[in-house]
């Protein structure tokens, strides 16, 4: 796919008109569209070779002993894919959303008055959607800090890492404290902060959800490891189709082992 749509850019004429600009932005706009849901299929794939290693049908390189975490070869690829992935797609966007009406505050994909508060909110109403949907509640969240801060960045970038944070926090806290007692679930604490003129923005989100073992701290920011229960995977896997794209509220990525890593190469 992503050959393909090399050549088909590279085979574009000059754009020195504008009638060739509009053809040129079309054409770049359904590229766009058509890579939306890679994100998606590559976890996909992920998730098949993941489930090859861990029951011994896949044979590495003579050995199948070495666990699926481990693969640093694999880690590396997948590293640098999705960092090229999401500087073309911000460039991409960025040019698609500069030819389309302006909204207020906007520069392409970058709200200038972007609300650290206003977003963990939107991040939260998602999270909470989904943990009611999986667990029948959701625990409470508490939002302080600087709830005034504003500063310039891609909204919907900053909404997924909150989601995904704020995801695993819920999921954390009500399997640590019991589905079936909901009374019992703590608040979940975001803090907001910033450093001098905006220089740097903390957001800090703290739970009570029973913390990570040590052994697991270096595989959760590995694209091929997830804690999910394999019943999930195997429905997320099964709710796979057409119409779903990387960040959709929707979309089968909870429990597919990629959402730190992906919140992590969006932060860099």
């Amino acid at each position: 796919i992503y050959i393909s749509s090399f050549l088909s850019l590279v085979q574009e004429p000059p754009v020195e008109t504008n009638i060739r600009e509009n053809l040129f932005a079309r054409k770049l706009e359904l590229l766009y569209e058509r890579h939306s849901s890679v994100l998606i299929q590559m976890a996909m794939g992920a998730y098949e070779l993941r489930q090859k290693v861990n029951d011994g049908t896949h044979d590495m390189h003579g050995s199948n002993v070495m666990e699926f975490e481990q693969m640093s070869e694999c880690h590396a690829f997948l590293d640098r894919f999705y960092m090229s992935r999401i500087g073309i797609r911000v460039l991409a966007g960025q040019y698609l959303a500069l030819r389309s009406p302006t909204m207020d505050g906007y520069i392409g994909l970058i709200y200038q008055n972007t609300s650290p508060h206003h977003i963990v909110d939107a991040a939260v109403m998602d999270a909470s959607y989904m943990c009611e949907q999986l667990y029948g509640a959701f625990p409470r969240v508490a939002i302080r800090g600087r709830l005034d801060l504003s500063f310039p960045y891609i909204p919907t970038q900053l909404h997924y890492i909150l989601l995904e944070l704020l995801k695993n926090s819920m999921r954390a806290t009500v399997e640590y404290h019991g589905i079936h007692h909901p009374h019992k679930w703590p608040k979940i604490e975001v803090i907001i902060a910033d450093g001098q003129e905006n220089e740097d923005v903390v957001i800090k989100i703290s739970d009570e959800g029973g913390g990570i073992p040590r052994s697991n701290l270096k595989k959760i920011w590995s694209y091929l490891y997830t804690t999910a229960d394999p019943s999930i995977q195997d429905r997320l896997v099964g709710m796979q189709g057409g119409d779903n794209v990387d960040h959709s509220r929707e979309a089968p990525l909870a429990g597919l082992g990629y959402g730190l890593p992906i919140s992590k190469s969006y932060a860099r």
